[in-house]
């Protein structure tokens, strides 16, 4: 088979490998805008189950990521100072910049074709091929160009802005600062590398109360610096450059796609479902996408029968991370809604954010429950009360 993927992307890459390794002679050709080493963020998560099945389908690149990654041991909601622990949520992290750079050694090693700065401006470009993977991310030209994938785009009513520190946090770690224009909070993990992505989030009244709408982004840090200043403990915050294109404070897209195949073409990564950050899934279900396409084609002759066994199955399996992710988001768009608990009970109702009884439950309500059910687990349980509260609110 010929495949041409458009993005070299977790999505792309992995795809890419998983194609030569089942069979040397697939003809596979990655094209990326970016130069070779070139990549937007800082750190990625992983969580243990990717990482057995990166074991499971590649071995040799399964290592080399192990390897590199940082285990953050736990979670931790810091409240101007006060911090609230817990040993759940433990889980990985790798620079973006290391990740893909294992990939693509390792997609060149089997003999993937990979074209670094190859901007694909139009359908017409593309070189003829008996697959084409779109894999070019959340804001996708090429799904944009196409027009037959029936695309939805939700904005996020909150400002973001993604940032590296110079200190390694040893724990996921969510801390939330009170300014006279509001709170703010930073999102920061460990990477392996003696740092921390940190990514910093806010209502967009207070990025407008802050003057940070109508200053450079150096300014902004030099601020941000200052509140979150006892959680840095002194270290600084850099914005990352992609060439002549400065990181900026921007609102979030939720992106979702009714049909994910087209013909000989196909979504991939971000490209068919960019979910909110907060649930630090992203890398994790490109790369289940990767391993579910080539599964597919494996196991169907027919194009078109694969296609569609593979966007069935990850639509499916997509369903409930992009509910918690949607309740997730809403959650952190309405923070004053919980931050007036003590401590301890708005950092539980931060770990159940994506249970839809919080979203609709008082605060101290749903806190309670929280104490007496575990009630982040309820959406999953199998008690009769459980399911019925939670159908209820879903649907009123």
């Amino acid at each position: 088979m010929k495949t041409v993927g458009i993005g070299a992307g977790p999505a792309g890459l992995y795809f890419a490998i998983l194609m030569k390794l089942q069979d040397p002679g697939n003809d596979v050709t990655l094209l990326e805008r970016h130069t070779s080493g070139v990549t937007r963020g800082f750190g990625v998560t992983l969580s243990a189950d990717l990482l057995r099945q990166l074991h499971r389908e590649d071995p040799v690149s399964a290592r080399q990521i192990e390897q590199a990654s940082f285990h953050c041991s736990g979670q931790v909601v810091d409240v101007e100072g006060v911090r609230v622990r817990t040993t759940e949520g433990a889980g990985y992290a790798i620079t973006r910049h290391r990740l893909l750079s294992i990939l693509a050694s390792r997609a060149e090693e089997l003999g993937v074709r990979m074209e670094f700065g190859r901007e694909v401006s139009g359908l017409a470009q593309l070189p003829a091929s008996d697959l084409t993977v779109i894999g070019d991310g959340a804001n996708s030209r090429t799904r944009q160009e196409a027009g037959v994938f029936q695309t939805r785009v939700r904005v996020s009513r909150n400002k973001v802005i993604w940032l590296r520190a110079d200190k390694e946090f040893p724990e996921f770690t969510f801390a939330f600062a009170h300014t006279s224009n509001g709170w703010l909070w930073a999102a920061a993990c460990g990477n392996g590398e003696g740092t921390s992505t940190f990514n910093v989030e806010c209502s967009a009244a207070t990025w407008a109360g802050l003057g940070f709408d109508a200053v450079p982004v150096r300014d902004c840090l030099k601020r941000l610096q200052e509140i979150f200043e006892r959680q840095l403990g002194g270290q600084r915050l850099f914005a990352q450059e992609y060439g002549s294109e400065q990181a900026r404070w921007l609102s979030v897209s939720t992106v979702t796609n009714q049909s994910w195949h087209h013909g000989s073409m196909v979504l991939a990564g971000d490209a068919a479902h960019a979910t909110h950050f907060s649930i630090g899934s992203g890398t994790t279900l490109a790369i289940e996408d990767a391993i579910a396409l080539a599964g597919s084609l494996r196991q169907h002759e027919e194009l078109g029968q694969a296609l569609a066994a593979y966007e069935r199955q990850r639509q499916a399996a997509l369903a409930p991370r992009q509910a918690d992710a949607r309740f997730s988001s809403r959650w952190l768009e309405n923070v004053p809604r919980y931050i007036s608990l003590p401590p301890h009970q708005f950092a539980r109702l931060m770990w159940a954010r994506r249970s839809p009884l919080v979203a609709r439950l008082p605060p101290r309500v749903s806190y309670l429950l929280l104490r007496a059910n575990d009630l982040r687990r309820l959406p999953r349980s199998g008690s009769s009360l459980t399911n019925s509260l939670t159908g209820w609110l879903r649907h009123s």
